[in-house]
């Protein structure tokens, strides 16, 4: 996997097309702004709906965005027809999630046919600033078509 390779447009269709359909990820505001080979990018607003009582993003989001970025990594590495589903994600919380904006940025750490293991880092954007909040490591199984 290649970072400066690209991928298909069919493929491109179909992870953008995926995302789309997910409710969760439009009542989180969230986008789905880069998607390439074994890596995706999804940037999600801190709403006021999103926030915990200290006023910080929601551990919540940070997990929801970042499991769709992992998700969505593994799924570009997965042939025609095959779909990916998370049997496992660990998150690390590193900092409050003070700012405007959540960047997920989701990885494969290694594809397989029976397994994949990804990873996703957050990062809090607060007046042009960027703190790492988060960071999570798990598993994705291909589901065959």
């Amino acid at each position: 996997m290649k970072k400066d390779a690209a991928l298909s447009p069919q493929v491109t269709t179909r992870i953008h097309e995926s995302f789309a359909a997910q409710a969760m990820m439009a009542t989180l505001g969230a986008r789905l702004v880069d998607v390439g080979p074994g890596r995706v990018r999804i940037e999600a607003p801190i709403l006021p709906g999103s926030r915990q009582q200290h006023g910080f993003a929601h551990a919540g989001l940070s997990f929801a965005i970042g499991d769709s970025a992992a998700g969505y990594a593994a799924l570009s590495v997965m042939p025609e027809g095959y779909e990916v589903l998370t049997t496992e994600m660990k998150i690390h919380l590193l900092a409050p999630a003070k700012g405007e904006l959540l960047v997920a940025e989701g990885r494969v750490l290694r594809p397989g046919r029976r397994l994949v293991i990804v990873e996703a880092d957050i990062h809090a954007l607060e007046d042009g600033r960027e703190t790492h909040v988060a960071r999570l490591i798990g598993t994705m199984i291909p589901l065959a078509p």
